[in-house]
């Protein structure tokens, strides 16, 4: 049962769950608890704030990989908000960024998740327009 230490409340009709300052070891599977929680609400994007966060290890990289692994199976998605350079650098060295849409304010995720929700949330960079490059390209060119 969720204890309360990582609140999840609905935003404009998303679940957003608050992370804490630090995600390590210690507290990673109490944010996994708040995140199943969260995602049992059912709508089809799910919020993690990691606006307090300034420090993530493995073990909470690897809850919320989980998370948008576990989501993607079922046709949702996680959007992250990691405001702080320091939090993102672990992303970005893992490839991380890449995979979960992140975003630099809750406002910012909240204004994507309706898209979202319809499986067009994932920021687009410049991998997506040279893989659909290639992809329109004739074969043997």
């Amino acid at each position: 049962m969720h204890d309360g230490r990582f609140p999840f409340e609905v935003v404009s009709g998303v679940p957003v769950v608050t992370a804490p300052e630090e995600i390590d070891i210690t507290n990673a599977p109490q944010l996994r608890s708040a995140l199943l929680e969260a995602a049992a609400y059912g709508h089809g994007t799910l919020v993690a704030d990691m606006t307090r966060t300034r420090f993530c290890d493995s073990s909470g990289l690897h809850v919320l990989i989980a998370a948008h692994r576990r989501a993607g199976a079922e046709g949702r998605e996680v959007l992250l908000v990691i405001p702080s350079t320091a939090v993102l650098r672990v992303f970005a060295l893992t490839g991380m960024d890449t995979v979960i849409p992140n975003f630099t304010s809750l406002a910012e995720a909240l204004a994507q998740a309706p898209a979202a929700a319809n499986g067009h949330g994932r920021q687009r960079d410049a991998g997506d327009a040279r893989a659909e490059d290639q992809e329109a390209q004739p074969a043997g060119r």
